[in-house]
C-alpha cells in the first residue's frame, strides 16, 4: 500500500482569472481522478497535508509532513510513500527527510511544473510515475527519490535548475540514478554507502544564507548575526570572499556560532586551495567549517539538524568535514 501525501505545488494549481494567474485549487482525490492507471501500480490512500505553494513550505511544515511521513512508516502495510510537493521547495524538503528519516522504505516525491489549466499539465504523469517507483521493489535502499520528467534522482542530489521547463530537476556532475520508459522503472546506478542520518528532536532555525558576489561587504552577515543560530556562507569558487566580507565572518566566529562555507557554483566541493586573505585556506584558519559538495540550501538544512542534536563545535566540522570524504 502506497500513502499518497499531497501537499500543494503547481501540480494542485488552476489558473485564477479574479486573481491573474495560478492559484491552488485540487485536492488530492481531484488529482488522483485525473490520474488513470494508478490503481493497476499499487493500492494508493489519499491524504491532504495541505495546498501549499513551493515558497509557503516552511521549516515547521516541513518538519510536520516528516512527522506524518514518520507515521505513515510505521504501518506494516506501507510498501512505498509518494509526495506530491511545489518544485520551488521540492529539493529542501526533500533533502531534509532524507538526512533525518532512517528508512528503506521508498519515499517518492513529484510535482508538476504545469498547472492543470494548461495544455500539456504534467502532474498526472510525474505522479504516475512516482507511484511506479514506490512500488518498485529495486527502489527500497534507495532512500528519498525524486520522480520528474520521467527520470529518478536521488533526494541528496537532485535540483531545480530550470525555473519553468518540464525537465528542471537534475543532479549536477551526477545525473539521474534511474528512468521510468513506459512502465519500467530502470535504475541505472547505485547509490553510494548509506549517509549519516542526523537525529533530533527538531531543526534550530533561523539559520541563514548569505551570499558572495563582487564587492560584497559584511552587512548581510551582521544583520543575520542579530538574530541567526548559525550562517550558511554561498562563497565564490572554491569557497573564497571578497576583503570586505571577512570582518564580518570575524565576528560570526567570535560570537561562537557556527560559520559554514560552501559554493554558489552549481557544481564541486569547497576547500582550502587558496591561501589569500578571503582564500579558502584563511577561512578555515579562521574557524570557518566546510561543506564539501553540499549546496547552500544543504549545508543550511544540516546545520539546522545538527544544531538541534546539539552537536558540538568537533561534532559539526566532522560532520560537514567528513561528510562524502570519498566523492570527487
Amino acid at each position: 500500500m502506497s500513502p499518497l501525501l499531497f501537499t500543494g505545488g503547481t501540480i494542485s494549481m488552476r489558473d485564477d482569472a479574479q486573481r491573474g494567474g495560478a492559484m491552488p485549487a485540487l485536492s488530492g482525490a481531484e488529482i488522483l481522478a485525473a490520474t488513470r492507471g494508478i490503481d493497476a501500480i499499487a493500492q494508493v490512500e489519499a491524504i491532504d497535508f495541505g495546498r501549499y505553494p513551493g515558497p509557503h513550505m516552511t521549516v515547521e511544515r516541513a518538519w510536520s509532513l516528516r512527522a506524518l511521513v514518520v507515521e505513515q512508516l510505521d504501518r506494516q502495510a506501507v510498501t512505498g510513500i509518494v509526495i506530491t510537493h511545489g518544485t520551488d521547495s521540492l529539493e529542501e524538503t526533500a533533502y531534509l527527510i532524507a538526512r533525518s528519516v532512517r528508512t528503506h522504505t521508498p519515499i517518492v516525491f513529484t510535482g508538476a511544473m504545469r498547472t492543470a489549466s494548461d495544455l500539456g499539465w504534467d502532474g498526472p504523469a510525474n505522479l504516475l510515475n512516482a507511484v511506479r517507483v514506490a512500488a518498485s521493489p529495486e527502489a527500497r535502499g534507495y532512500g528519498v527519490l525524486v520522480a520528474m520528467s520521467s527520470r529518478i534522482y536521488s533526494a541528496i542530489d537532485a535540483t531545480k535548475a530550470h525555473t519553468h521547463m518540464l525537465d528542471a530537476f537534475e543532479s549536477p556532475g551526477l545525473g539521474p540514478v534511474g528512468v521510468i520508459d513506459e512502465d519500467r522503472v530502470i535504475f541505472r546506478r547505485a547509490m553510494p554507502a548509506p549517509r549519516q542520518v542526523i537525529d533530533c528532536p527538531a531543526p534550530v532555525t533561523p539559520v541563514d544564507i548569505v551570499y558572495a558576489w563582487q564587492g560584497a561587504d559584511s552587512r548581510l552577515l551582521d544583520a543575520s548575526r542579530e538574530a541567526a543560530a548559525g550562517v550558511v556562507i554561498a562563497a565564490m569558487g572554491r569557497g573564497n570572499l571578497p576583503l570586505e566580507m571577512l570582518p564580518g565572518v570575524e565576528r560570526w566566529i567570535s560570537s561562537g556560532r557556527p560559520v559554514v562555507i560552501a559554493s554558489r557554483a552549481g557544481r564541486g566541493r569547497v576547500g582550502v586551495t587558496y591561501g589569500y586573505p578571503g582564500g579558502g585556506r584563511r577561512l578555515r584558519e579562521m574557524g570557518a567549517i566546510f561543506a564539501g559538495s553540499r549546496r547552500p540550501q544543504q549545508a543550511r538544512i544540516d546545520l539546522m539538524l545538527a544544531l538541534g542534536a546539539g552537536m558540538t563545535a568537533e561534532a559539526l566540522r566532522e560532520l560537514f568535514e567528513g561528510y562524502r570524504a570519498a566523492e570527487s
